[in-house]
């Protein structure tokens, strides 16, 4: 503070510290700390020789990928069936629930797979999923899916479908 009030207490200050004296050389700490360097890189190595070999999983087991592809074609088909019911029929809200229900349990099941993530098919069928969730949730279960928006579901469900059958 007194520097800002008055400049030649500062050079006054400056002058009266005692000049920085250098440190004493470390050698004999850096010496000692080499074999302990030593000792952690040879033991690390031979715990990566000795450890077996982690390799990554597969992206899908063969088992986890046929389980997927039958039950994404049972939610297709379960999509399918419930969004061309006709308005008037009387089991429609029945068909909605049983959708959302297999819906949840599809996305919760593979939504936590980051090996199914990437694909193609896990994309167009959760982007489908999405849309006639969200319409059933916002309008209820007996509103009619708009022409346009039940086109682009269909468009979802088929190239999801068609991604399946590539193994995609």
């Amino acid at each position: 503070m007194a520097s800002l009030i008055n400049p030649t207490a500062t050079a006054a200050a400056a002058a009266t510290q005692k000049p920085l004296t250098p440190l004493p050389p470390r050698a004999a700490a850096a010496t000692a700390a080499v074999p302990g360097r030593r000792n952690f890189l040879s033991l690390s190595a031979a715990a990566l020789f000795l450890a077996p070999a982690a390799a990554p999983p597969p992206p899908a087991a063969a088992a986890g990928d046929d389980e997927y592809v039958k039950e994404t074609e049972e939610v297709i088909s379960k999509v399918r069936a419930t969004i061309n019911l006709d308005k008037a029929d009387p089991n429609i809200a029945a068909a909605v629930a049983e959708l959302r229900e297999t819906s949840n349990s599809w996305v919760a099941k593979y939504r936590r797979e980051k090996a199914l993530l990437g694909r193609a098919s896990f994309r167009d069928m959760y982007s489908a999923l999405n849309a006639v969730s969200g319409h059933y949730i916002s309008f209820g279960p007996t509103a009619p899916i708009p022409a346009k928006r039940k086109q682009r579901i269909l468009e979802e469900v088929e190239t999801a479908e068609k991604a399946l059958l590539r193994g995609r």
